[in-house]
């Protein structure tokens, strides 16, 4: 034990060599992140953002943000349940809930505690979540914090899954997947996922961050699947992405929504969702389903990405580029950010060891020729890669199946 003295010690204690210890570990292990402004500076080709359908600066979105932000003011300045609701609000849960063809919508400060709030507002000791291993961390944290008896079960694995249902000793279960996967980019089968459901008496809850804008001609993989008035699937989506604004939103019934509003405690206890990006996102809802174009216009580029990647086209926006390792994936997207493209770079703990990849985004609105190149420089700096073509279309690892187990893409560790 120190022994304690009238003036705390000078230099380091406990708490600062352990940070020091896990920073050396990040660098070591090629997988340090960093805030860099000059990844979004402009003139860059972006094939990282998130932006799908180019309605981030959109002037229409803009013009419904300033109109809210002169009646509203900078913020909601208070949770939804105390005086945090406005009209701004109010028109968003609305046009979401038309969009995705859901009876009613919820919106919370992001999709993060949209997903959050759901699994911890669904679960207890009677629910078993069952949760695809390769969902959102979003997903995992929710779960972890559900009070739910938790089942992860391999990526895609219908037999499995069922299995897991089927023998299961809680009298309610809840599915967990995401429609279009972030990683991969491959997509769940819904219309299986959503039958076994039934089944087996279990709720289904499809994150559709990748998939509103992109699948169903915008409306999302789940409305595409016929499911949007299936009462036992329950959508949950963030405006952050295709609809260019922040915030997310649980979909499903009057019923849910009315639970959540009373037990979420990501909604209850949290300041409500600026109303100026409240008025943006049901802008860009309004968009979505005016201008199909928008949506073509992603499919191509994705189409067209992939072809120069030299990658099987993946059914949503992300085209997918494995590399191995961590440094090798850090070096192959300095490399390109040096000469002015961005891409992603996944590396642990966001995949585990021996997949790290490049992530190449298609957009509405890219320059297709510039985009070409780019992924053509892209596969060329990822010629390390070593794997096989899943039965998705996304390029994996033969050490994929071993590594992700039961753990998942290591968030679960």
């Amino acid at each position: 034990m120190r022994e304690r003295t009238g003036a705390p010690a000078v230099g380091r204690g406990a708490m600062q060599d352990w940070l020091l210890a896990a920073a050396e570990g990040r660098r070591a292990a090629d997988v340090l992140r960093a805030t860099d402004v000059r990844r979004s500076a402009v003139g860059l080709v972006d094939l990282a953002s998130n932006d799908y359908l180019g309605l981030g600066r959109d002037p229409r979105l803009r013009a419904a943000a300033a109109g809210a932000l002169a009646e509203h003011g900078a913020g909601a300045r208070a949770s939804r349940v105390v005086t945090g609701t406005t009209s701004a609000h109010v028109e968003l849960e609305r046009e979401v809930a038309a969009l995705t063809g859901r009876p009613a919508a919820l919106v919370f400060s992001s999709g993060y505690t949209a997903n959050i709030g759901l699994l911890t507002a669904l679960g207890d000791p009677d629910t078993l979540l069952v949760s695809d291993a390769h969902v959102h961390a979003s997903m995992v944290d929710g779960a972890r914090l559900s009070r739910s008896p938790v089942a992860i079960c391999p990526h895609a694995d219908l037999v499995e899954l069922a299995r897991l249902l089927r023998e299961r000793r809680q009298p309610r279960a809840v599915v967990v997947v995401e429609s279009i996967y972030s990683v991969l980019g491959d997509a769940a089968d819904l219309t299986a996922t959503a039958a076994l459901c039934a089944e087996y008496d279990a709720l289904l809850v499809v994150d559709e961050a990748h998939g509103v804008g992109v699948a169903g001609g915008g409306r999302g993989a789940v409305h595409a699947a016929g499911l949007a008035g299936a009462p036992h699937v329950v959508v949950t989506a963030t405006l952050s992405k295709a609809l260019g604004a922040q915030g997310g939103a649980v979909l499903g019934s009057e019923l849910l929504r009315e639970h959540l509003v009373n037990t979420a405690r990501t909604f209850v206890f949290d300041t409500g969702l600026a109303p100026a990006a409240a008025a943006a996102a049901a802008e860009a809802c309004r968009i979505v389903v005016a201008e199909p174009e928008r949506v073509d216009a992603v499919h191509e580029a994705a189409a067209r990405i992939a072809a120069a990647a030299g990658v099987e086209r993946a059914p949503g926006a992300v085209q997918s580029i494995l590399v191995g390792s961590p440094g090798a994936a850090a070096q192959a997207a300095a490399r390109l950010l040096a000469e002015g493209i961005v891409v992603g770079c996944f590396r642990p703990p966001s995949v585990p060891d021996g997949v790290s990849r490049l992530r190449l985004t298609a957009r509405a609105g890219l320059d297709l020729d510039r985009a070409v190149e780019s992924a053509v420089r892209a596969a060329e700096y990822s010629a390390a890669r070593t794997g096989v073509m899943s039965d998705s279309g996304a390029v994996v690892s033969d050490s994929r199946v071993g590594a992700e187990g039961s753990r998942g893409w290591g968030r679960w560790c």
